[in-house]
């Protein structure tokens, strides 16, 4: 591994005061969400028209592989709590050290966006590329009937499509990008466009996320209320790999690891961890999981 150049100073505001504004921002949408609802209520069953996905999950050769994490919604009452797992050795959430010192993405500002592929701040706006993915994450109580759970941050990183890992790997130390913070809306949600990730060795393909329960505790990966990992399906893997441009390595990396034989995911909670994710190399992908917390 090649040395690392310096990394730069983080901002002095970081992340709660990107939160902060966000959070207004937030307020300020509720209300106009408030006034439509009144006025579509008045306009009676024509004003409300429900929208939503529709389309069945990737077919795989594993059902265990492409079974829908988010197994119940909010609506059922009904949801089990994402298993907790460790947040490996790339966090950048203040918990570690990388050759320069430790490291903490939190605390940069710009580290709040919905689009994680580019560099930020000081590290400039390198993009990362690779196939087009959309995560969709939903947060519910499992405590109380899996009621949606607003105002939760959630960090969610992961390896770009040569497996390597920002502010890390000798390969992106000078980049912070596929790294990001949303804010969970008034149904649990918070979505990031992100890219495809790589298969690297001895590792089932993956991302990472952290929840935190406020704005004040979102600055330190020690603050957390839960860290977990979604596991890529095997239908969608199988799709990319081979097939897009600057997966080469994923191709035999893939082949030689299971869910089974995963040190994350070789447990019998993997499906909690398993979103559905559809669409196609060409067009792109979208991935869903709800996501249970015992708040």
């Amino acid at each position: 591994m090649q040395a690392m150049e310096p990394l730069h100073d983080a901002h002095p505001h970081g992340l709660a005061a990107d939160l902060n504004t966000l959070a207004q921002r937030a307020l300020a949408r509720r209300g106009v969400l408030r006034w439509l609802a009144a006025g579509a209520a008045m306009a009676g069953p024509m004003g409300l028209i429900a929208c939503g996905g529709g389309g069945d999950a990737d077919a795989g050769d594993n059902s265990s592989d492409n079974s829908d994490g988010g197994t119940s919604g909010s609506d059922t009452g009904s949801c089990s709590v994402i298993p907790s797992e460790t947040a490996g050795p790339y966090p950048a959430d203040g918990t570690n050290s990388n050759s320069d010192g430790t490291v903490n993405a939190l605390a940069m500002t710009g580290i709040v966006r919905s689009d994680i592929t580019p560099s930020f701040g000081d590290y400039g706006d390198n993009v990362a590329e690779g196939v087009p993915l959309t995560v969709t994450l939903k947060l519910v109580n499992t405590a109380s009937s899996c009621t949606n759970l607003a105002g939760y941050a959630v960090y969610l990183w992961h390896c770009d499509r040569g497996g390597n890992y920002s502010l890390y790997s000798s390969d992106a130390a000078e980049e912070n990008y596929l790294r990001g913070v949303q804010l969970s809306d008034s149904n649990g949600e918070v979505t990031f466009t992100t890219i495809f990730p790589a298969c690297y060795s001895g590792r089932w393909p993956h991302m990472h996320f952290e929840v935190y329960s406020s704005i004040a505790e979102a600055t330190s990966g020690n603050n957390d209320v839960k860290t977990s990992q979604l596991a890529m399906p095997s239908a969608a893997c199988q799709q990319v790999y081979g097939v897009a441009s600057g997966y080469d390595a994923s191709v035999s990396n893939f082949a030689q690891v299971s869910l089974s034989s995963d040190n994350v995911f070789s447990d019998d909670s993997a499906a909690l961890q398993l979103p559905t994710v559809q669409g196609s190399v060409s067009a792109g992908f979208t991935a869903t999981l709800t996501v249970g917390i015992g708040a």
